[in-house]
């Protein structure tokens, strides 16, 4: 849980950061870098970790793991250039993205898979955790001791979670057989490459038909083809295509990769817009999202112990998926007016959605393949759903900018009219069309009060309708995991099968 808490930070503790890490640091063109590196690391990392997990053991790979992000957090805490913080935030996310597959791979070996739910449903509430002490933490660390804070913070969490794995930690032996996928690695790391940047960079960095984009979409296409070729060939491939053979990995595969799409896509701009709708203070956005943690841990620990209680799980994943819809569509109401109250219990219903649905998906995967191919199974299912998280961010950060410039068009001329000399004023310090991007919540404070309602209003209607758009993935999540058989889940320690 240590190991899973750090990686999960690392993705959210920087987003508040930014423009200070880019005042001391230089390298505005390279600020994006600082989040996409870790991403990038963390996606290639899942598959490739899962596998050399089932081929070497898991103990060695996790010490391995959690030194080389704290290896990360040392080199990026000490950082004196861009260069060096993106080199250290490539360190991170390779470690955390194993971090987390091998976390929950061990899981699976030191536990049967009727008590498997339980301890499923604990290290899923980290994730409920970080998604608050993220934005909460590096806003504080930024404004107080200062942002480097946020990767020193590791090197004492990191150093307990090493020490604890060398001395308590016991695995069941296994036969080494190191046997790796070289050409399908490359091919992979090259399409997920590709794949991440484009999604990032397209509409924002770059525009969408520049040729650079066209490139790295062709990239994509390319590699992802020679990867399915390669996979079919080699006798023991990274992500074996046999796992597309088995019922339930595909339909908890697609069903994690729509739970990416709109949850990363969701999670992503709630914080701007609580600070940009509600004039919050980023850490008070962050705290904002306690509501939705609660949901998630409570839901996701009562869930994992009702099912080690029982043995039936079918049930909850669709259930949570229905009331994650809900609660996007509920989101979708919000207004500038809405209380504070009512947001936290939109978010409320969302997280206990979520904590219904996302680790059973995990446990799912795990008891419809043998011990010896679950880190592969376990890895092969994060990847999609973390593609589908970047997707996500992508699809919802494009259609959010895209309907802004176009809200702002619409309703600031009025407002600007309405303020008089001041709107005139505003003019001369601040034009809609190109100063957008550096639009920051404090700035409304000291903007005419009708200009500040009309912007107010056009982040609301830019972000509300595009929650209402992918919507109904959670609903169609559910009808996929209808079709899920439900295996017995055994109460018994299965054996190592080499």
């Amino acid at each position: 849980m240590l190991s899973m808490l750090m990686s999960s930070l690392g993705q959210t503790i920087f987003a508040a950061a930014l423009p200070t890490i880019v005042g001391e640091l230089g390298g505005a063109n390279h600020m994006s870098w600082v989040i996409t590196a870790f991403l990038l690391g963390q996606t290639i990392a899942m598959p490739l970790f899962g596998k050399l997990g089932d081929q070497l053991g898991r103990k060695g790979l996790f010490i391995g793991a959690n030194a080389l992000f704290v290896l990360g957090s040392l080199l990026g805490g000490l950082s004196v250039n861009m260069a060096m913080l993106i080199i250290a935030r490539v360190m991170q996310g390779v470690a955390g993205g194993s971090m987390i597959i091998l976390s929950q791979a061990i899981t699976a070996d030191v536990t049967t898979a009727r008590e498997r739910g339980k301890y499923m449903g604990i290290m899923g509430s980290v994730f409920g955790v970080s998604s608050v002490l993220g934005p909460v933490l590096g806003g504080w660390f930024t404004d107080g001791p200062g942002w480097r804070w946020g990767l020193w913070l590791n090197i004492p969490i990191g150093i307990v979670a090493i020490t604890a794995i060398w001395f308590f930690l016991r695995l069941p032996k296994r036969q080494k057989n190191l046997d790796i996928d070289w050409l399908g690695t490359l091919t992979m790391a090259l399409a997920t490459a590709s794949l991440v940047l484009f999604v990032t960079w397209g509409g924002n960095e770059y525009e969408w038909g520049s040729p650079l984009i066209l490139g790295l979409i062709a990239s994509t296409i390319i590699f992802a083809a020679i990867f399915v070729f390669v996979e079919s060939k080699v006798s023991n491939p990274l992500i074996p295509l046999q796992l597309f053979k088995t019922r339930n990995f595909n339909l908890t595969l697609l069903a994690g990769l729509a739970v990416g799409i709109f949850m990363f896509g969701t999670l992503a701009y709630m914080p701007t817009y609580l600070q940009m709708v509600h004039a919050m203070t980023p850490t008070n956005a962050g705290l904002m999202m306690i509501p939705m943690m609660i949901g998630l841990m409570g839901t996701s620990i009562v869930v994992g112990n009702l099912i080690s209680r029982t043995g039936r799980y079918r049930f909850f994943p669709i259930v949570g998926m229905v009331i994650t819809g809900i609660g996007l569509f509920l989101l979708s109401t919000m207004k500038p007016e809405t209380s504070l109250i009512t947001v936290g219990i939109y978010f409320f219903v969302f997280g206990f959605g979520l904590g219904c649905s996302m680790q059973v998906l995990v446990l799912i995967v795990q008891n419809s393949f043998p011990l010896s191919m679950v880190g592969t199974a376990t890895g092969t299912n994060n990847f999609f759903r973390q593609v589908g998280g970047s997707l996500g961010s992508a699809l919802v950060g494009g259609l959010f900018t895209g309907r802004l410039t176009g809200q702002m068009q619409s309703n600031l001329p009025q407002a600007i009219k309405d303020s008089g000399e001041e709107g005139a004023r505003f003019l001369q310090t601040f034009n809609p069309e190109t100063d957008l991007s550096s639009l920051t919540p404090t700035a409304l404070h000291h903007m005419p009060q009708a200009i500040a309602d009309a912007i107010q209003l056009s982040y609301n209607d830019s972000l509300t309708p595009v929650l209402l758009m992918v919507c109904p993935l959670a609903f169609l999540s559910a009808v996929i995991l209808f079709f899920i058989k439900e295996k017995k889940l055994s109460d018994r320690l299965e054996p190592l099968e080499d």
